[in-house]
């Protein structure tokens, strides 16, 4: 290879827009990566670090290409969504037993989306498009290899699409531009939804360097009930008047006791009283329950800390719902979490790859459901199983319609029935009610089939009283 790269890297805006200058293609939640394909390989990060170790599987790179050198991005997937956490574990792991079973478990892919040098004959002056026929002329796909794909034109339809299926953003690259080792470019752009919560400051880390006489990064919890619970650190987004003004609200809430449990950071904390609050944007939400890439965006004057709830970072409960399907080419609802009575039902026919029917209760903003493959129970103390599905919106009460080919759940779905029901008992193994439909009536009893599996239930027709 003729030199070492550095990767280059996308300014960020806030709109997604439409030009046929630009091609749009995933923002992926991973690991950049420079992998230099020759007589050896090397794979490495943005910090200079190398990753060929941690990812074995990623040696297929020298059976699918040789003499290149590749842009792309390290993710592991889970559910059908990159999983940065389990991503940087195994980055971060060295045992080669510890290595090679988490490669296994959770295997890597490494998406390809620029190739910077072939043959010893750097491309990066080269515009964007003729790489990317480059790319595809020199490179195959593999198991743990593929291209990132890219639409023309329609940014803002391809920003939308992948907001609704759970992914973090786009970028757009500008089609004639050249590769900017090393340089933050306006001819790449990303653009991400940014989430934003609004948190209690338990204390503040002691800074160093340039804020030895201010503070490093805030300390933040939110109330989980009555109980605080610690949920990350930010340290961006401060201007320096912001930190002079955050000192002096800071200094009459100083305590020496620790105001906070479950705090990870090695630094030195000056606990306060919990009563200031703040808005802080972050990116996503770890499996812990903490803030990713969190930057303060100022104090909440209008705000009490004890409305500061953990409500706010959790996943909505139509998150599955939403990665499963495409809505660009099945009918069924996109929905949102709407208000409701608390007392829908309906059961649909469903003629997928086996006939099985979907019960659905309304509760809390969403459709809980369940499959069941022998249908619903119309004697006393007849039982069916029950699979315990994800959530489903509230106006698929109201859905009918043939899914796609191709589609999560692909077939026609009919409402069998549908109606209200009474609730007498909604806890953790164990719903019972009333049903009120077309064709249902009388009391059920939904029940936890704790030997089968954590989403098995009984759903049983029971005797009236």
């Amino acid at each position: 290879m003729k030199q070492l790269y550095k990767p280059m890297l996308a300014q960020s805006r806030e709109t997604a827009f439409t030009s046929k200058d630009w091609i749009f293609e995933i923002k992926w939640d991973g690991i950049r990566a420079i992998s230099y394909i020759g007589d050896t390989l090397s794979i490495r990060s943005r910090n200079d670090k190398e990753l060929k170790y941690n990812f074995p599987e990623l040696e297929e790179l020298k059976t699918l290409t040789s003499n290149v050198v590749l842009d792309g991005e390290i993710v592991v997937m889970r559910d059908g969504r990159a999983d940065f956490q389990t991503l940087l574990e195994r980055a971060n792991t060295s045992n080669p037993r510890d290595i090679e079973t988490m490669a296994n478990k959770f295997p890597a892919t490494y998406v390809v989306f620029d190739i910077l040098e072939k043959d010893g004959n750097p491309l990066i002056d080269k515009p964007l498009m003729e790489r990317k026929d480059a790319l595809m002329k020199h490179v195959k796909e593999g198991s743990h290899v593929v291209f990132s794909r890219f639409v023309e034109a329609e940014g803002k339809a391809y920003y939308k699409a992948a907001l609704l299926k759970g992914i973090e953003g786009i970028i757009a690259k500008k089609k004639a531009s050249a590769y900017e080792s090393g340089v933050r470019s306006g001819s790449w752009l990303k653009i991400k939804k940014v989430t934003s919560c609004d948190c209690v400051i338990f204390g503040y880390t002691k800074g160093e360097g340039a804020r030895a006489e201010t503070f490093g990064a805030l300390i933040l919890g939110l109330y989980d009930k009555n109980k605080a619970v610690y949920v990350g650190k930010v340290g961006t987004g401060f201007t320096e008047n912001t930190m002079e003004l955050l000192l002096k609200a800071f200094h009459p809430l100083i305590v020496q006791e620790k105001t906070l449990e479950g705090v990870d950071v090695p630094e030195q904390i000056t606990w306060l009283k919990p009563e200031l609050v703040c808005e802080v944007g972050y990116q996503s939400v770890t499996r812990d329950g903490k803030l990713r890439m969190a930057r303060f965006r100022g104090l909440r004057a209008d705000k009490k800390s004890s409305e500061c709830t953990v409500d706010q970072i959790k996943p909505s409960g139509l998150t599955e719902y939403i990665a499963k399907r495409d809505f660009a080419a099945t009918p069924e609802p996109i929905g949102g979490r709407e208000k409701g009575q608390g007392k829908a039902f309906v059961v649909h026919e469903h003629h997928a790859r086996q006939l099985h029917y979907d019960f659905r209760l309304e509760k809390e903003g969403v459709l809980k459901s369940w499959a069941v493959p022998k249908g619903i129970p119309e004697l006393p103390s007849e039982k069916r199983l029950a699979v315990e599905t994800e959530d489903h919106p509230l106006n698929y009460v109201g859905f009918e319609g043939v899914i796609p080919s191709g589609q999560y759940g692909a077939g026609t779905v009919k409402i069998w029935d549908k109606g209200k029901y009474e609730l007498k008992i909604w806890a953790e193994d164990k719903i019972e009610f009333s049903l009120i439909g077309e064709k249902l009536h009388g009391r059920y009893v939904l029940t936890k089939f704790k030997k089968a599996g954590e989403k098995q239930w009984l759903l049983l027709k029971a005797r009236d009283y």
